[in-house]
């Protein structure tokens, strides 16, 4: 085998292992039928075809506050490649007016939904907030972060899932819940 052919077969091995990583972690995004602010009925499923970032948080979260700041930065900076950002609150929606005062402080500009902890469970994103699931243009789900996501781990994936392709594939199951002091 000369070093032409063994660069190549190398190459054909990384770009497998690579894929099988990636869809190794995905599977079909459950259902999410939730309503907006406005409580018209909402469902994921009319975002096919849309790379998806579904962060699920809460007004009274601690971390949740300390995130949205950065989630709105993201959404704006990916809003033009396609990337959708949805926000589902898991507040009482007897709260919609906090929610509301929330969204405002933050200055979020993408959809937010009022959901359950029936939903956040459905995507297997674990027992609290903030939690973020990543779903491909097909409607799989393809990671999921357990806790505050931090902006390198959020950039990686979107890239990723965009088609840049550089350094490792992200981990299907990031676990960043912990106890802070």
């Amino acid at each position: 085998m000369n070093l032409f052919t063994a660069r190549r077969a190398i190459s054909l091995t990384t770009l497998a292992l690579g894929a099988w990583l990636l869809a190794w972690g995905s599977e079909p995004a459950p259902g999410l039928k939730v309503k907006d602010l406005d409580g018209q009925s909402q469902n994921l499923k009319q975002y096919r075809g849309k790379i998806i970032v579904l962060n699920f948080w809460a007004t009274w979260c601690g971390p949740c506050q300390e995130e949205m700041p950065m989630m709105v930065q993201k959404e704006q900076a990916y809003r033009s490649r396609g990337v959708v950002f949805i926000g589902v609150s898991l507040d009482e929606p007897k709260n919609i007016d906090k929610i509301r005062t929330f969204v405002t402080q933050h200055q979020v500009q993408y959809p937010i939904w009022v959901g359950t902890v029936d939903d956040l469970e459905k995507f297997k994103l674990g027992p609290g907030v903030p939690a973020t699931g990543f779903i491909n243009r097909d409607g799989e789900i393809v990671g999921r972060v357990l806790g505050e996501i931090q902006k390198p781990d959020l950039e990686h994936r979107v890239e990723w899932l965009l088609g840049n392709r550089q350094g490792d594939p992200p981990v299907p199951l990031e676990n960043n819940l912990s106890v802070k002091h």
